[in-house]
């Protein structure tokens, strides 16, 4: 399991395929204001 950033440090870079097959990194954004939501118990009744 990797480590889980610190609020206020950058994200480290990944790659996310969307809905429609695209692939996207974080470096893509770069300079640009990005919103990243996390959330742990997707597809879960947590």
């Amino acid at each position: 399991m990797s480590e889980l950033p610190e609020v206020g440090n950058e994200a480290p870079d990944f790659y996310v395929a969307s809905d429609t097959g695209d692939s996207y990194s974080l470096k893509q954004f770069r300079g640009k204001k990005v919103v990243l939501f996390f959330y742990p118990k997707d597809d879960t009744p947590g």
